[in-house]
């Protein structure tokens, strides 16, 4: 497993090495889509089980890349 971004890490054997948060399989592009297509920050997290700082890290990773 590698940290490739503060709270998203990648890892060949979860998801096929697509980031993901740290600790989880929640993959950074399926919370990101949620917030895109207007769930709030808040009921992102709670679906997914993952805080708000982790929705806020997706997204972060999402527009650095």
């Amino acid at each position: 497993m590698q940290e490739i971004y503060p709270g998203i890490t990648v890892d060949a054997h979860t998801r096929f090495g697509k980031p993901v948060i740290k600790g989880t399989r929640v993959p950074v592009d399926l919370l990101v889509g949620k917030v895109g297509g207007g769930m709030s920050i808040a009921e992102v997290a709670q679906e997914y089980a993952v805080t708000p700082d982790d929705v806020l890290a997706a997204l972060r990773y999402a527009a650095q890349r």
